[in-house]
């Protein structure tokens, strides 16, 4: 029978559960349930309780769509929109003040949560003496809503509540931690696609300073503000036939009826998006300029991608497998393709295709259509964009890190690769969880390079700096070497990896900004 651990926070007594060596505080409320007249607002501290709260169970995940494709980005877990909750794992409920990693989830600010077991930290925590924190944030139209544009007063939520609901765990983790055995004071935010987005963001953000110490981002995709937030309210408004002056009703209507219109109404694949917007209030109006003049100076950053990031999303794209030349050029050119990014980060087609075909041939890889899409969109949406910010980030923080995830998944037949995503259980240790398994199927050869990586995440949440006995070579990222950690079958610190393809995308990019 499992015993229980107790401990007390500034909103009341928990109690958790020892586990394995360690304590799980589950389902802890970081802010009130954003229901009723919270709906679109931004999150309020959590109500005051007696008594002592039991934190054995995860809370509910937010409210979100089914994956439109297999991958272990899902989770059974109940939904609900009171979903504000986090997850603790510590060695022990003391005075230790140990290193604090919290964790943003990805999902394309649409779908995930913190209670999914890839993301589970009692490895993490066991092997590093370190406390764990994973939390749940609001998704979609449910926290990414732009209305005060086109509604005003009527309903002014501004798009980025989900990212304030960031915001308020990381404060509650400031706060409170300290009773968990962490140190409030040594804070690294760590998070893959759409939370690695949200850390970039964070660290343009005035209100984020002083709420972690380090940071790490793990393939984040690149940001646009052109998220299309009044087509998108413009759009619900025509569904329910309600008037700018009465979308204050979106406060009454059942949440599974807006989850409906977001699915139906506002569909990812009509090119709508839901995520943060640049507004210059919540977050400054061009965040790469911000980070590029100092906002997070101090801050030591790790920030990498993988290999084939974009392999991931093959199974939402049936036409990709036969690509030919020509029509992958076509490609390239619709205006669809780069709808979503910056123009200055477009690049000639035909000169794409040339310079990645010839540079895979000269390494002897295929150069085949689907391939060279595959490589471009990488480092088009996430390998350009995220050394950018290295770049940029390193001119003022000389403890900047970057690393590229080798490692090809067997998984998919062999067609997930190097994928988005692929890396984050080898970070977490939770190869064996459920979801973990349609990214690195059991049996996978993966040799010490788990323990490698999680030790250079320990470290780098304990020092500042990721090297390890196994990783001593590990040099700091500048714009003049470029250093590099390969993690893979083989591991090594290698300058300015792939060269000649950032060059097409960075020669477009006007001077202080970064590339989409």
């Amino acid at each position: 029978m499992a015993t229980t651990t107790s401990t007390r926070t500034s909103y009341g007594s928990l109690r958790g559960v020892a586990e394995d060596g360690l304590v799980i505080f589950r389902g802890i409320p970081y802010a009130q349930p954003p229901v009723g007249h919270l709906r679109f607002a931004p999150p309020q501290p959590p109500d005051i309780w007696t008594g002592t709260r039991d934190a054995a169970i995860f809370g509910p995940r937010a409210l979100q769509p089914a994956v439109p494709f297999s991958s272990g980005l899902t989770t059974d877990a109940e939904q609900s929109e009171d979903c504000l909750t986090l997850n603790v794992w510590t060695p022990s409920v003391d005075d230790a003040r140990r290193p604090v990693l919290v964790y943003l989830h990805g999902g394309g600010f649409v779908t995930g949560a913190g209670s999914m077991p890839m993301y589970h930290g009692a490895t993490l925590a066991r092997r590093g003496d370190v406390v764990v924190v994973t939390i749940n944030y609001r998704l979609g139209l449910f926290g990414y809503l732009r209305s005060i544009d086109v509604c005003g007063e009527a309903l002014p939520s501004t798009g980025n509540e989900g990212l304030l609901d960031q915001l308020a765990a990381l404060t509650w983790v400031k706060d409170e931690i300290a009773a968990f055995g962490g140190d409030p004071a040594n804070v690294t935010v760590f998070g893959t696609s759409a939370g690695a987005l949200s850390i970039g963001l964070l660290l343009a953000m005035t209100r984020a300073r002083g709420l972690f110490q380090k940071a790490i981002m793990q393939s984040a995709p690149a940001f646009s503000n052109s998220w299309g937030a009044a087509r998108v309210m413009e759009a619900i408004l025509a569904d329910l036939g309600l008037a700018r002056s009465e979308a204050g009703r979106l406060r009454d209507l059942p949440a599974a009826q807006l989850l409906d219109i977001q699915t139906r109404v506002t569909p990812r694949s009509a090119g709508v998006a839901y995520g943060p917007v640049a507004d210059g209030t919540d977050i400054p109006s061009d965040p790469d300029a911000v980070i590029a003049g100092g906002s997070a100076a101090g801050i030591p950053l790790l920030v990498g991608t993988n290999l084939e990031e974009y392999k991931l999303f093959r199974q939402m794209d049936g036409a990709v497998e036969s690509l030919t030349d020509e029509t992958l050029l076509a490609r390239l050119a619709d205006p669809r393709t780069t709808a979503e990014a910056r123009d200055h980060a477009t690049v000639d087609p035909a000169e794409a295709v040339a310079l990645y075909r010839s540079e895979r041939a000269s390494r002897g890889e295929s150069a085949v259509a689907p391939e060279l899409w595959f490589a471009i969109m990488t480092d088009r949406h996430f390998r350009v964009p995220s050394m950018r910010i290295a770049e940029l980030h390193a001119a003022h923080t000389p403890a900047t890190y970057a690393y590229l995830f080798t490692w090809k998944s067997p998984g998919w037949d062999g067609k997930l690769g190097a994928g988005h995503e692929v890396n984050t259980p080898f970070v977490f240790g939770t190869l064996d969880a459920p979801d973990s398994q349609d990214l690195v199927p059991a049996g996978s050869p993966v040799g010490d390079l788990p323990t490698q990586m999680q030790d250079a995440w320990i470290a780098f949440a304990r020092t500042g700096s990721p090297q390890t006995p196994a990783l001593a070579g590990w040099q700091p990222y500048t714009a003049g070497r470029r250093s590099t950690m390969l993690l893979g079958p083989s591991c090594g610190s290698v300058e300015a990896p792939f060269e000649a393809e950032r060059r097409l995308w960075d020669a477009r990019v006007p001077a202080g900004s970064a590339p989409a």
